[in-house]
């Protein structure tokens, strides 16, 4: 089965902080679904753009994807 890497991006000066904290309720959300995986963090991508993301099974996409908003996604 396909994963998917759902994206969530954050830019200006305090996107890193964000990002990090955004991956702190991407877990919450993981165990409170108890959805099959638990792929998740941030990277700072430059000093004003960083990203959260999670990683789901493509058939839990479409519930996470309307339920989280994601920005964007890419195959795993």
């Amino acid at each position: 089965m396909r994963q998917i890497k759902l994206i969530w991006d954050f830019r200006g000066e305090v996107s890193a902080k964000i990002a990090e904290h955004h991956e702190i309720h991407l877990k919450e959300y993981i165990f409170i679904q108890k959805l099959p995986l638990n792929i998740t963090g941030f990277e700072i991508k430059n000093e004003l753009h960083a990203i959260a993301f999670m990683v789901v099974t493509e058939e839990n996409m479409i519930a996470v994807r309307d339920a989280l908003k994601p920005h964007r996604g890419e195959v795993f």
